[in-house]
């Protein structure tokens, strides 16, 4: 059975972002520096769930090229995990399923700024690195993949481009200055001048 790259590749509806490591790499588990996404998807988000699981599967057929024996690990790593399961203590995992999306290219990141006159979607390049954050809306394509390293086999998640639809509540206990500060007065701080920048 022939897999192309198309099979394995997702993109996802609106998911948000935990662990966000997408515009500085980080070193991972081996030392290796990786950017990186913890990505929430929501449970009653059945499209992109049906997408994930049809990716990772055609990534297992093609780790049958790859394994020993052409078998099937029967301790086989999916991405996909269940964060009621796993996270229970975690409010924004609640009602979600997750994965890690990594790379160590940098991941196009960027945000839909209106229609060209043939109706594809414009984008901007975001180079803010305070715009993208744990805990904001996003759209991500992936590409799943076969993996063995130092005895473990499975199928990761390749993070490919970003592209920002909506702000959230910062994840992590930082709060957002904006709420912080919307029922403050700062007209006397700024000595009331209006002309203070001219």
């Amino acid at each position: 059975m022939a897999i192309d790259n198309t099979s394995t590749k997702v993109i996802t509806g609106k998911v948000r972002l935990s662990y966000t490591h997408v515009f500085e790499p980080e070193a991972d588990d081996n030392g290796v520096d990786k950017y990186s996404t913890a990505i929430l998807i929501p449970k009653s988000d059945k499209d992109t769930l049906k997408k994930i699981q049809a990716a990772v599967n055609a990534a297992i057929e093609l780790g049958k090229t790859k394994w020993p024996n052409g078998k099937v690990p029967a301790n086989l790593k999916k991405p996909l995990r269940d964060g009621d399961e796993e996270r229970p203590e975690d409010e924004a995992y609640q009602g979600h399923f997750f994965l890690n999306g990594t790379s160590k290219n940098k991941p196009g990141i960027a945000k839909p700024i209106g229609k060209d006159g043939n109706g594809k979607t414009k984008f901007q390049e975001i180079t803010d690195t305070t715009e993208v954050y744990s805990g904001c809306y996003a759209k991500v394509s992936l590409n799943f993949y076969p993996f063995e390293a130092k005895g473990n086999r499975g199928v990761a998640a390749g993070l490919n481009n970003i592209v920002k639809v909506q702000d959230g509540d910062f994840l992590g206990g930082r709060s957002n200055l904006s709420d912080d500060f919307a029922n403050e007065d700062f007209e006397d701080d700024l000595g009331g001048d209006d002309d203070f920048l001219n």
